[in-house]
């Protein structure tokens, strides 16, 4: 599978993004089906893997590869859609995705925290040059933890009503329960594991997408407008739909609540030549990751544009 979505990102010419307004008109509804399928998906998976299913040990070790590959590369890419979306309810579908996977922080941290503070010392989900991704996955779990916390209780001073980490937490703590029960301590072990596996896919997009990259600081101490320049891109068609458009991560950074049809690639966004799941793969290999990014990373930052005030957002 993975080289065949290799080769249709090779044959087939780039899609560009649609001009907002005319975006897939069921945009929406397949981010519910993506994000309900998931949550439907987790239990029956568990059993699978770890219950009394009729697979054989080698069917369960497929089954969670698969199943952690689907949770990482298209049900993470709907729920960031979902939890940057206005509207309540897809929040909240959004926000119960990442709790049931025992990432509730994302949905705090990736608002709050890091668009705000991405590519600078800030944010613990950009990665620097040079830093293995092993070090950075480490730092950046913490990291927005206790961030996503910190933003949560300063968002909420003065507030009545639950801490969001104690609804994200509890709506953990009852995926794991559910997973007890459908599989005993095979299944919580099983479901721990998918999540883990979903989550270290996550951790491998945010360590790509902004490896050494950083904002400059301005005269007056403040760290420039996020801008195109702040993130890698890649313009292969097949494994951009496949990750609604994930791959198209300035135009997102620039514009948050532009829907993921409607994200565009631009002339003044740094590129990776590898589609995303294939350089997230390099990255576990640090020297091999370092060797190759080097030449990408020293021509960018040689031959960076000047973002104009269209291209960038405060």
């Amino acid at each position: 599978m993975a080289c065949l979505g290799l080769l249709l990102d090779q044959l087939i010419p780039l899609v560009p993004g649609q001009a907002e307004g005319t975006e897939f008109p069921a945009a929406d509804l397949l981010l519910i089906a993506i994000g309900l399928g998931a949550l439907a998906l987790l239990p029956a998976a568990t059993w699978a893997i770890a219950g009394a299913s009729p697979l054989t040990p080698a069917q369960r070790f497929l089954a969670f590869l698969a199943t952690g590959f689907w949770l990482g590369q298209v049900v993470h890419p709907a729920a960031h859609e979902l939890i940057h979306r206005p509207q309540r309810a897809l929040f909240r579908l959004g926000a119960t995705v990442y709790a049931a996977l025992l990432f509730g922080q994302h949905t705090s941290a990736h608002r709050l925290v890091h668009h705000r503070a991405v590519a600078t010392p800030d944010d613990p989900n950009s990665a620097r040059a040079g830093e293995s991704f092993y070090r950075f996955a480490r730092r950046a779990w913490i990291g927005s933890f206790r961030q996503g916390a910190r933003a949560e209780s300063a968002l909420r001073a003065g507030r009545a009503g639950l801490h969001p980490y104690a609804t994200w937490l509890a709506i953990s703590a009852a995926a794991l329960i559910l997973a007890t029960l459908v599989a005993g301590l095979p299944g919580f072990l099983a479901w721990t594991g998918l999540a883990l596996h979903a989550q270290s896919q996550v951790l491998l997009s945010d360590y790509v997408q902004h490896y050494g990259l950083t904002r400059a600081r301005l005269p007056d101490g403040r760290y420039e407008p996020v801008g195109p320049a702040h993130s890698w891109n890649t313009a292969h068609w097949f494994t951009s739909a496949m990750m609604l458009n994930a791959p198209r991560h300035s135009d997102h950074h620039v514009h948050p609540a532009r829907p993921y049809p409607a994200l565009r690639l631009t002339d003044a966004a740094p590129r990776l030549p590898w589609p995303l799941p294939l350089a997230c793969a390099m990255a576990l290999a640090p020297r091999l990751w370092r060797r190759a990014m080097a030449p990408h990373l020293a021509r960018w930052r040689e031959s960076r544009p000047v973002d104009t005030p269209e291209d960038t957002a405060a």
